[in-house]
């Protein structure tokens, strides 16, 4: 754990048991931590000076903008990444799966079951995790593959590596994302080999996904799974974003179409009772997708930069009423 990270840990659980008057056992079950561990924190924060008569939580404006969001939204957690004005876009997706990665190494443990989508952020978390302690857990893919986008964004490949690194077991999709007629994805989700993949769906402790938005140039995969039709159907449903393929609106409504009958990934409905559902994602673009997404409860932990959360914030303020 990089110093800042373990900075993070330390600030956030101080405010959990000083400010918040939270025990160290719910503090252990709220971040997926042992008790032991939230004590020893505890312990260091008073040492390092994080704790004094008050928590010190101006290492950063990001601490104080990750509180205001998951009281906003009723988050479990949120990670903000410090904003570096000379980052390329390359380098954002990069620190944010560096940040997923920190989080994921501190949560999974023995027995979890770990669900992956696709994307280009969910990419970059290929080769973040060095180090990381081996666990008998499951990894799985929550939708299908990306259809003519660049192999190194395929799901398949990313829950494989993830695995490698945790010695746990992977587990494949053999399938597109959307494929061209009802009937054919009726009878992939009903096939023997689907049932464990389903099985898996339904035991998730942790969910790891990018957020689309249908507007943007690098979704101009869904030329592959859309014609004009379906996109026009879109953009008349008032689709803002997509999670596992699965789009909705900006007050987080799935939208029911032709297309979503054609999906092949997990329902969104399912995202919202597991222990942890952590959305990656980051752009002033995506904002109102993040926002959508998380009105729709479909996460519950948020990975960003503060460039997108400062974003996030400003339409919410700027624009509740008409949003709500």
């Amino acid at each position: 754990m990089d110093k800042r990270e373990e900075k993070r840990l330390l600030v956030k659980i101080a405010q959990m048991y000083y400010e918040e008057d939270m025990t160290q056992g719910a503090i252990s079950k709220e971040l997926g931590i042992y008790r032991t561990s939230v004590s020893r924190l505890l312990k260091k924060a008073r040492e390092d000076g994080v704790v004094k008569i008050t928590v010190s939580s101006d290492i950063d404006g990001a601490f104080e903008l990750e509180r205001q969001l998951e009281k906003l939204f009723g988050l479990k957690e949120v990670i903000i990444v410090p904003e570096k004005r000379d980052s390329i876009e390359l380098d954002k997706k990069k620190v944010v799966a560096m940040a997923a990665a920190e989080l994921l190494k501190r949560i999974i443990k023995d027995g979890d079951v770990v669900g992956c989508a696709w994307g280009s952020t969910m990419a970059s978390l290929i080769g973040e995790f060095t180090n990381a302690g081996k666990k008998d857990a499951h990894f799985v893919p929550l939708v299908g593959g990306p259809g003519p986008m660049d192999t190194k964004h395929h799901v398949n490949r990313i829950v494989y590596n993830i695995a490698e690194d945790f010695g746990g077991t992977s587990y494949f999709i053999d399938a597109a994302a959307v494929v061209e007629k009802k009937e054919t994805k009726d009878d992939i989700v009903q096939s023997h080999y689907f049932t464990k993949i389903t099985e898996l769906w339904d035991n998730l402790t942790i969910a790891v996904v990018g957020i689309g938005n249908p507007n943007q140039s690098s979704n101009l995969v869904w030329a592959g799974f859309c014609g004009n039709r379906e996109i026009e159907d879109l953009n008349q449903q008032g689709a803002i974003g997509d999670i596992c393929s699965r789009f909705y609106d900006i007050d987080g409504n799935l939208i029911q179409s032709d297309l979503s009958d054609r999906t092949i990934a997990i329902e969104l409905e399912k995202l919202k009772n597991i222990p942890y559902s952590i959305g990656i994602a980051e752009s002033v673009e995506k904002a109102p997708s993040i926002i959508g997404g998380l009105r729709g409860g479909y996460i519950n932990t948020l990975i960003t930069t503060e460039e997108t959360a400062n974003e996030i914030i400003e339409i919410i303020e700027e624009n509740g009423a008409a949003l709500s």
